[in-house]
């Protein structure tokens, strides 16, 4: 197959997915795709299942039915070695970083690399670019997580998501916890990693400042409890400058950070919850 070839195909493609754990609906027979260097923002109210969504597309939660094709492989059929290589084509950046407390800046950034053959210098050299072009000086590397500010880790954890060249980044929840200003330097970043690196960014946030300036796509998951029967779990799916103009009261209220009667409603049956499946 030519390149071009492959630049045409989406590089995430899911059919019917569904995720049920035991009696739990949290996925209700998902079907999207994703095309190449598309940054793709996924919101919905705690518990609707985005997390799931995202651990779901390269494997790390297996589907109850349907199936998920990332960069053209059925992830639930192809061999543990073949989705071990297509993960490594995959850079995460977690909610909290995860960064390794008992290893350095230097440490961290290397991780994926550690059964790779690339040279100690070769590797210090990428260390010290990525840690330049996500501004942070390359004299941190050897300090430790716990030295570090929050927007700080955060970046060291894009570094070390971008160390293997990805074609595809997951990012969950990248501004949690840091205040206005960090989080808009974050959101800076992941648009300037989009232009260098040419990479297709999925972002699970409640965070809509990030949504409006990092994505050129919204999709919107409702709770599974809350779906009408035959109703598509995915109530929008547009750019963000449809968000506004959307007919969906329900759309509206999340984007407006609006409670509504939620809190009557709660204390009449009981059924309110704010908890995730993660």
């Amino acid at each position: 197959m030519t390149n071009a070839a492959r630049l045409d195909e989406p590089i995430v493609q899911v059919d019917s997915l569904v995720v049920s754990f035991g009696k739990q609906h949290v996925l209700n027979g998902l079907s999207f795709s994703i095309a190449r260097g598309q940054t793709l923002a996924i919101i919905g109210e705690s518990g609707c299942g985005k997390t799931v969504l995202l651990k779901s597309l390269v494997g790390l939660i297996q589907p109850t039915a349907g199936g998920v094709q990332l960069a053209g492989a059925d992830i639930a059929t192809i061999s543990s070695q073949a989705l071990a290589e297509l993960r490594t084509r995959t850079g995460f950046v977690f909610q909290q970083a995860a960064l390794f407390d008992s290893m350095t800046v230097r440490e961290n950034i290397a991780f994926p690399l550690s059964f790779n053959e690339l040279g100690d210098e070769d590797i210090e050299e990428r260390s010290h670019q990525l840690l330049t072009e996500l501004g942070l000086d390359p004299s941190i590397s050897n300090r430790y997580p716990g030295e570090l500010s929050g927007g700080m880790r955060k970046r060291v954890g894009m570094a070390r998501a971008l160390m293997m060249r990805p074609e595809l980044l997951l990012y969950d929840e990248p501004t949690t916890g840091l205040d206005p200003i960090v989080s808009d330097v974050i959101n800076e970043l992941i648009l300037r990693t989009r232009i260098n690196h040419f990479v297709t960014s999925i972002i699970v946030t409640h965070d809509m400042k990030t949504v409006r300036k990092t994505a050129d796509r919204v999709m919107m998951l409702l709770p599974f409890s809350q779906l009408g029967e035959g109703e598509n779990q995915i109530i929008f799916d547009g750019p963000p400058s449809e968000l506004d103009r959307t007919g969906d009261m329900r759309v509206q209220q999340f984007v407006r950070g609006d409670a509504g009667d939620r809190i009557a409603a709660s204390t009449s049956n009981n059924s309110f919850t704010d908890g995730e499946w993660k």
